[in-house]
């Protein structure tokens, strides 16, 4: 009996990716807290995930490596954000204290994302091993 790696942590990694780029997009945010006219970005995590897992459903694959990697474009997910603070004259619409809070939550949600896979990856070799 094969053991399918990739419909065991094909989702999770996806959600991992989806991850790392929402905190590259807050990280963008903090970053341009003092850029006037900057309009804070946001990324939906669910709406991302259901892209991914829509996408993983349909079973693409990368075929050559010239071909675009479709499954992890997640441009679409990515949108402005609506300011919870009155505009400060600058037009920038970042609230670094928004931000903060939110990577800190992030950073949270990848480690127990990487928690949740180390468990899965030693049920699997206890599995392979023979229980041993």
């Amino acid at each position: 009996m094969a053991i399918g790696f990739d419909q065991g942590f094909q989702l999770h990694s996806q959600g991992m990716l989806i991850r790392a780029q929402r905190a590259e997009v807050i990280a963008s945010n903090i970053a341009n807290a003092d850029t006037p006219g900057y309009k804070a970005k946001g990324l939906d995590f669910k709406q991302a995930l259901t892209q991914a897992a829509n996408k993983q459903q349909m079973g693409m694959s990368r075929t050559n490596e010239k071909h675009f990697d479709v499954r992890t474009e997640l441009n679409n997910s990515v949108s402005f954000r609506v300011p919870n603070q009155p505009d400060t004259g600058d037009g920038n619409t970042v609230d670094v204290q928004v931000e903060r809070n939110l990577y800190l939550k992030n950073s949270l949600e990848y480690q127990a994302s990487v928690q949740f896979l180390n468990g899965k990856i030693k049920a699997m070799k206890k599995v392979i091993s023979g229980g041993q």
